[in-house]
């Protein structure tokens, strides 16, 4: 399994509260102790709102699981060209927008400044309802992105389907955090894209109102089938992460 989205948070770097949450330690030899089960061979270590923008915990991170493991750090409105630039240069592979959690974006900035990013090389990924993209998904299609968490809502599946079909990577996560029917809506992007599903834990499960459960790997293999599977549980999530 490639892990498409999970989350570390070491004692050593400092987190900050986002909404009055602040999350436990949860750091690289935790994680590997509970994915050891699932055959995980490389993963993506992306960002979390209680992180900043500082991409060094993650980068940090990564070093300490191996060489298959990569970095999606926080989008930062404050970045300019040469800070983008320099991100890339440090290995991190795309650029996160919270726009659950993050008050510094609306969708027309954050389409500027994924723009920009992706001149660096850098993907966007995207954890919103994917219901308030359906206005802007013309704009979207023209981006490398990544839509977080099935797209969280039953009134956004069609949006995810629409921009899977327009080449938008979608990551088979959270299932204990969306508000929609987890096996129906892979099924539903599966017919719409092939390609388009990258699995992953989402380990710590921060905020999630039920926890990820290696049953959920098991619903995405019982779903797919064995080749749809294997694609979104690693051979998608590999390449597209140049992993």
């Amino acid at each position: 399994m490639f892990d498409a989205h999970f989350h570390v948070f070491d004692p050593a770097h400092a987190l900050v509260s986002n909404q009055g949450y602040v999350p436990a330690h949860f750091t690289a030899a935790q994680y590997r102790a509970r994915v050891a089960p699932l055959g995980v061979v490389g993963g993506a270590v992306v960002a979390a709102s209680p992180q900043g923008v500082d991409p060094a915990p993650l980068l940090e991170a990564a070093r300490a699981l191996g060489p298959r493991f990569v970095v999606v750090a926080a989008a930062d409105p404050a970045r300019d060209d040469r800070a983008l630039a320099a991100l890339a240069a440090a290995g991190v592979r795309g650029v996160r927008f919270n726009l659950y959690r993050d008050a510094a974006w609306t969708i027309p900035t954050m389409l500027e400044h994924a723009r920009r990013a992706g001149e660096h090389g850098l993907h966007a990924e995207i954890y919103t309802d994917a219901a308030t993209l359906a206005p802007h998904a013309e704009a979207l299609a023209r981006l490398r992105i990544v839509i977080d968490h099935l797209g969280m809502t039953e009134a956004g599946l069609p949006v995810t389907c629409d921009l899977a079909r327009a080449g938008a990577k979608v990551k088979a996560t959270g299932f204990g955090r969306v508000r929609l029917d987890p096996a129906a809506a892979l099924e539903a992007i599966a017919k719409a894209a092939p390609d388009a599903l990258m699995a992953a834990t989402d380990l710590p499960s921060m905020r999630a109102d039920r926890p990820f459960a290696d049953a959920d790997i098991a619903l995405i293999e019982t779903v797919l089938g064995p080749a749809l599977a294997r694609r979104a549980l690693h051979d998608t999530a590999a390449a597209f992460y140049r992993a």
